[in-house]
């Protein structure tokens, strides 16, 4: 699964433009983990000026390899809940496929 999230942090660094790195902390549930990431220049300096925003944590889903998006507008409980529960809010970038390279709804 790290595989994944990896990958799925290069594609956000490309599309950001920004180098980013993932938190060593991972949750791991029976379904998959969860990672956060945050930018490179941020993680090692730690000044303010390079904080990002919308750096929501992720799933990456140990069945399928799929990543599931949450938010930030929530502590990420709220987002592990709505995902236990199959009452996440729709997006049209919810989901990332890593084998096809795509972002979908469902």
């Amino acid at each position: 699964m790290l595989d994944v999230a990896q990958k799925y942090i290069e594609k956000k660094a490309k599309m950001t433009n920004l180098p980013l790195i993932l938190y060593k902390r991972v949750t791991k549930r029976d379904y998959g983990n969860i990672y956060g990431y945050t930018s490179k220049d941020y993680f090692e300096t730690k000044e303010e000026k390079y904080a990002i925003a919308g750096n929501a944590p992720f799933l990456v889903e140990k069945e399928t390899g799929r990543v599931v998006n949450f938010g930030t507008a929530f502590q990420v409980e709220e987002y592990i809940k709505a995902y236990e529960n199959n009452t996440m809010s729709k997006s049209l970038d919810l989901y990332w496929y890593p084998d096809e390279d795509r972002f979908d709804y469902k």
